[in-house]
């Protein structure tokens, strides 16, 4: 009989009632199970490892240019690490009464203290003369309480007509690609930009494929993945969205898949389609199809999506509805733990 590496959280009953959480903050990969539904002799394992290598190298990392990316192939199962975005607090962090202001430090404190995996530091909520003293401090801060920095957001404009303006926008995302490096985010969220007025949208694409180009030249030297979102614009639809993704010729971009965005005829089947090309995936509690009111997130048939797709990493809160999130944030991580296990 093969002798088997299994590292698994299980955190189920045999912990105790309201123990998940704690037994989740020691483990900062409590998702990895390497034996998974069967053995697998150390001959099969290596024989995967070294096709899942083959594949990588496939892509050329060592130079950061390649062909336009296809679907992501992942080996092995789909794997999900619970993250929470800083968004979720916004006005918290915004808030002028001292009392009641949050800060970056604090918010890990949270996400450790309701078991998630990652924290997403959006970087709107650091401070605006934040340096490498900050982030490295920040670095140390979540590492100590057993959170890793699942990624960071921006909220640039790549559908500007070339010029300054376009230039300043890709400048400001490599300069949070070098502060991302410093605090260890893996993954920065950013956008395409809103349907232009002053050029043809065909025009906004083509300068929106050349600024990712740039960028994730910039971000593959640091290791660091972007994810253009869904989100509204030029990528209000997933044929529009899935045109960019797969006219850049990097491996360092993806989808950061974000479930509230689509507002079409089937958000579900739309989301579906970008799916494979996730490299992180944002939940909201809210899906709304066109002409149609909100309707209440299906977070058991987004998990299953993803399944289907084979996602392999994090799996964030991104909360927006108008409960105080101080009460509804705890419930929902809790709803998305017990689902993410359900499958373990």
């Amino acid at each position: 009989m093969p002798r088997l590496l299994r590292i698994t959280s299980q955190p189920v009953e045999q912990f105790g009632r309201g123990k998940l959480a704690s037994r989740l903050i020691l483990w900062p990969f409590p998702s990895i199970d390497w034996a998974m539904q069967s053995p697998v002799s150390r001959r099969n394992f290596l024989k995967k490892s070294l096709q899942a290598g083959a594949a990588v190298s496939g892509l050329g990392l060592l130079g950061n240019r390649a062909k336009a990316i296809e679907p992501f192939k992942r080996s092995g199962s789909p794997r999900f690490q619970l993250s929470l975005a800083a968004y979720s607090f916004r006005d918290f962090f915004k808030s002028k009464d001292a009392d009641g202001k949050l800060d970056l430090f604090q918010f890990i404190d949270f996400c450790a203290q309701h078991g998630c995996e990652g924290a997403e530091l959006t970087s709107y909520y650091f401070p605006k003369d934040a340096g490498p003293d900050y982030f490295t401090q920040i670095r140390r801060h979540a590492f100590l309480r057993g959170v890793n920095v699942s990624g960071t957001a921006v909220g640039n404009n790549f559908a500007l007509p070339k010029g300054d303006k376009l230039a300043a926008q890709i400048r400001d995302v490599k300069r949070w690609i070098d502060n991302a490096a410093l605090f260890g985010a893996p993954h920065i969220r950013v956008f395409a930009g809103p349907v232009p007025k002053d050029i043809s949208e065909t025009d906004a694409r083509k300068n929106c494929i050349e600024a990712l180009e740039e960028c994730c030249e910039h971000a593959g030297g640091h290791g660091i993945f972007l994810g253009l979102e869904n989100h509204g614009g030029i990528v209000a639809q997933a044929d529009g969205l899935l045109e960019i993704v797969r006219a850049v010729k990097s491996p360092w971009l993806g989808v950061n898949l974000d479930t509230g965005n689509f507002h079409t005829k089937d958000p579900y089947g739309d989301l579906a389609r970008c799916a494979p090309y996730a490299v992180n995936v944002q939940f909201k509690v809210a899906v709304r199809e066109s002409g149609q009111a909100k309707q209440d997130a299906d977070f058991p048939r987004l998990f299953e999506m993803l399944r289907e797709a084979n996602y392999q990493g994090y799996v964030v809160l991104e909360y927006e509805a108008k409960e105080d999130p101080w009460t509804a944030v705890p419930a929902l991580l809790k709803e998305m733990k017990q689902l993410i296990l359900a499958r373990s």
